[in-house]
């Protein structure tokens, strides 16, 4: 009776994770776009952001997302703009809480405003060679990211 057990056990852990695969590939992971295409670094943001939703878009389009999660985004222009960026992360933060990719501002100023906002929303914020250079301390800045 064991030996017959068996099989069933492991055709029965083949289908939940079967099942399970299917559940993660109707998920998205959304990506709040706090940027600016105008203002004074126009053509910076201009140039990151063209290409960081080029590339969301070709790992959707040609990978099927990954691991079967498709990734979505919504723009919000803040023209550089550290109150507009607050009210951008405001307006987005909703839409992050279930499963937010980091927020990238490229922003010093913008970062600034909104470290303590993201951790106490437990959103990460990515710093890529601008913002707080004591962040690095994982223990006081939990969510970021330089």
């Amino acid at each position: 009776m064991i030996k017959k057990f068996k099989p069933a056990v492991a055709v029965a852990a083949v289908s939940m994770a079967m099942l399970s695969q299917f559940a993660v590939a109707a998920e998205e992971q959304f990506f709040p776009l706090i940027d600016y295409r105008v203002g004074p670094y126009g053509s910076n943001g201009q140039a990151f952001y063209g290409g960081f939703i080029d590339y969301l878009n070709y790992v959707n389009i040609k990978e099927k997302g990954v691991n079967g999660v498709q990734m979505t985004y919504e723009e919000c222009e803040t023209e550089y703009n550290n109150a507009k960026g607050v009210e951008c992360y405001e307006r987005l933060k909703s839409k992050a809480a279930k499963s937010a990719g980091p927020l990238h501002t490229m922003s010093t100023g913008i970062s600034y405003a909104l470290i303590d906002k993201s951790a106490q929303d437990k959103l990460p914020l990515a710093m890529m060679g601008y913002g707080r250079t004591d962040a690095v301390d994982g223990s006081v800045f939990p969510y970021a990211f330089p």
